[in-house]
């Protein structure tokens, strides 16, 4: 199993999913190739593309939404998942899974904008988040070892199991 990953990241939590993906599917025995964002062709032989971006206003980011995480302190990251998809020569029939980080089960999902993209270029594509406790993170636990898990299945060939993105706590306050 040949994995193909792209990663979008701001504040280092999305890159640290896909790091834990990456990670867990060569535990099973798959090779994963970083494909950087400029790129519009996959390697040859690509089984699966994996697709990982923050969300943004509740969906995929856009000129603007990164602009405003470099004013937060991100550094600038130029094209990003939303562009790759449009520019990208995609092979019909190549399987994806899309992954996201959320703030919360109602916080929109950058997933669910991946799919529906790759939906309208003709592929089929499951899809999972992964929660931060701010658009800054970090990452809430648990969610590094559910990547890596995430990665060992499907380096097998299967579609990770949807789980409900964990809800981060919040901080308490007194009344």
């Amino acid at each position: 199993m040949h994995i193909a990953l792209i990663a979008e990241t701001h504040f280092g939590n999305t890159a640290e999913i896909a790091d834990a993906l990456a990670a867990g599917a060569k535990q099973a025995g798959a090779t994963v190739s970083r494909v950087d964002a400029a790129a519009t062709h996959l390697l040859p032989g690509t089984d699966l593309l994996v697709l990982a971006a923050p969300t943004h206003n509740g969906g995929l980011s856009t000129p603007r939404s990164r602009a405003q995480a470099v004013s937060q302190g991100a550094p600038e990251s130029g094209r990003g998942v939303r562009e790759w998809i449009a520019s990208a020569h995609l092979a019909d029939g190549l399987a994806a899974h899309a992954v996201a980080t959320v703030t919360g089960p109602h916080s929109g999902s950058a997933s669910r904008a991946i799919v529906d993209l790759l939906n309208r270029r003709g592929l089929t594509a499951s899809r999972g988040d992964f929660t931060v406790a701010g658009s800054r993170g970090p990452l809430i636990e648990g969610e590094i070892a559910r990547a890596r898990e995430v990665g060992r299945v499907l380096a097998g060939g299967g579609v990770p199991a949807p789980a409900p993105a964990p809800v981060a706590p919040r901080a308490s306050r007194r009344g």
